[in-house]
């Protein structure tokens, strides 16, 4: 498969989100969704209790998992998506975050709301992305949609998941504006999504504005996150100072650091060291 990566940069950069078709494939996919598998088998403490697989509706998602590499590593060292990631900044090196796995099953399922990740996420930059996997077709009205151009923008105080209030503030303590209540105006934004194959890849800036789609009886989806950051990404602790698995960001980083810390895994160019 031939990428314009040209042209898909100089997207990334305007528009905060890329579709790449085809981008991995059978075999790629297979270890992906082997990875995905592994999380599900392998669920974290706080989020077990939740993987309720008993034929209810079922909007399941987990995340940081300090093992993660175990089930991991292999996929994301022979993964084509860290060159990606390269190809779209324009600018190595590329360093893996953490994995984040969905699972939607099971009968009606909410949408989920509207948000930014970097709200949450203590960074920032311009070398950021979130990877985006299906391991089911979706036609265009059930995929991802984003809001081109809005990581150029304000960054919002992001959702709390409140289902009485997608624009729920994440944090009061947070000095941003609230979300604007997008899908109550939706004719009045530029929303954009893309109909998707297994083996696609969905590409987004941590301040991209994304929503998803509900599921309905029958449906079942299954979805893989994967963030990494570069270069020009700085430490910027918002109120998460540090993250999960990386408790020492906030005590060896002040804000405007560039974004280096042990344990992080750098997968482009190929290295055996991790970032120091």
């Amino acid at each position: 498969m031939v990428i314009d990566w040209a042209e898909k940069r100089a997207a990334y950069k305007r528009d905060g989100v890329v579709h790449i078709p085809g981008l991995l494939d059978p075999d790629q996919l297979a270890a992906t969704l082997r990875a995905w598998e592994w999380s599900l088998a392998n669920p974290t403490p706080r989020n077990a209790p939740l993987l309720k697989r008993d034929g209810t509706p079922l909007f399941y998602n987990d995340s940081f998992h300090p093992n993660v590499l175990d089930g991991y590593r292999e996929m994301l060292e022979s993964s084509p998506i860290p060159r990606a990631c390269a190809q779209l900044w324009g600018s190595d090196p590329v360093w893996f975050i953490y994995e984040q796995v969905f699972l939607k099953e099971g009968g009606d399922t909410r949408r989920t709301p509207w948000h930014q990740d970097g709200s949450y996420l203590p960074m920032d930059g311009e070398d950021n992305a979130v990877a985006w996997i299906t391991f089911e077709p979706l036609p265009r009205e059930d995929s991802l949609e984003f809001i081109p151009g809005s990581h150029l923008g304000p960054m919002y105080n992001t959702s709390a998941f409140d289902p009485n209030d997608d624009t729920r503030p994440i944090d009061d303590r947070l000095s941003l504006p609230r979300l604007p209540d997008v899908e109550a105006a939706r004719d009045k934004h530029d929303i954009v999504s893309w109909a998707v194959q297994p083996g696609d890849v969905i590409f987004f800036h941590f301040r991209s504005l994304h929503g998803g789609a509900p599921t309905r009886p029958g449906q079942r989806r299954r979805t893989l996150t994967l963030r990494f950051f570069g270069e020009r990404t700085h430490y910027d602790p918002k109120s998460a100072k540090s993250l999960p698995n990386f408790p020492d960001m906030a005590t060896k980083l002040k804000p405007g650091d560039p974004m280096r810390a042990p344990s992080f895994l750098r997968l482009h160019p190929k290295t055996a060291a991790t970032a120091a």
